[in-house]
């Protein structure tokens, strides 16, 4: 079986800058659907639409923009695509000691450290703070090399003050691996991003990773807190809701399409991680995604 590497990103920051600052326009992020993690922490703002986003063993589907901030070495992807809707992407990243070792030890920065800890299992932040500070993010794409860290600083102060946030990986992902550990997940997880509609072998998997199925079953466990069955059907629902939202088609060619066999299965899968049937959920969405 062909195995698959994941995508270690190499970033360097803007010129002049002790980090880095991206704005894309119109889905042109050509890392945005590669499976891939860096040493940088990443916040990303995306300013409207709607797309599938995997962060860690957490998978989900978001509306109406989003707002994340991503931990070191906490492997991702998705975020927009040619049928999110929205216009403008933007992406800064930085290494966790950007502004030195001593200076988020400082009174006044320490809270932004802790912000950062809590970022290793991915922050999901609300409309409210999207609204706060969405528009000084984008608005650093003009703005000089000592004034865009000045609102950098504003927005982490902002995100650590509010509560208007949920852990994405919030029963743990643990990045605390050796280099061969974290090759392996990342491939397994590449190798689910790529062949969800496909029926998946265990059997397959396991010898892909070089272990026994018992072994890979633990291990799985141990580094996601879930089994690699409901992972892949995680991956599966949060797709069939993906489409759902943008393609008018029958809710069976939609099960079909995630990689259900079975159209009962999939209706119990769906209710079951999304709390409402399929029909429920497109009904819910129409007037929320175009």
């Amino acid at each position: 079986m062909k195995t698959l590497k994941p995508s270690f990103e190499a970033i360097e920051p803007s010129f002049g800058s002790s980090f880095r600052y991206a704005k894309y326009v119109q889905n042109a992020n050509n890392m945005a659907h590669l499976w891939h993690y860096h040493p940088e922490i990443e916040m990303v703002y995306v300013n409207g639409g709607a797309g599938k986003r995997q962060i860690g063993s957490h998978i989900s589907y978001y509306t109406e923009g989003d707002l994340i901030l991503i931990g070191s070495n906490l492997p991702h992807c998705g975020f927009t695509d040619t049928n999110t809707g929205n216009k403008n992407e933007t992406v800064i990243q930085m290494k966790p000691n950007f502004l030195g070792p001593d200076f988020l030890g400082l009174q006044e920065i320490k809270g932004i450290q802790e912000l950062f800890d809590k970022a290793k299992g991915g922050i999901a932040f609300g409309m409210a703070t999207k609204i706060a500070v969405g528009k000084r993010i984008e608005m650093m794409d003009d703005q000089p090399p000592f004034t865009r860290l000045l609102t950098l600083l504003s927005v982490l102060k902002e995100l650590e003050h509010t509560n208007d946030y949920k852990i994405l990986n919030a029963a743990g992902f643990s990045m605390e691996m050796q280099i061969q550990d974290n090759d392996r997940i990342n491939m397994v997880f590449n190798y689910v991003k790529d062949h969800f509609q496909d029926q998946i072998s265990l059997e397959a998997v396991a010898e892909m990773a070089s272990m026994t199925v018992p072994s890979f079953c633990r291990y799985f466990k141990k580094i996601t807190k879930k089994t690699f069955t409901r992972f892949v059907n995680e991956y599966r629902v949060v797709h069939a809701s993906k489409l759902l939202a943008e393609k008018p088609i029958s809710i069976a060619n939609i099960s079909f399409e995630s990689g259900f066999n079975n159209f009962s299965h999939f209706n119990k899968l769906f209710k079951e991680f999304t709390g409402k049937s399929a029909s429920q959920y497109r009904h819910e969405l129409k007037s929320v995604i175009k």
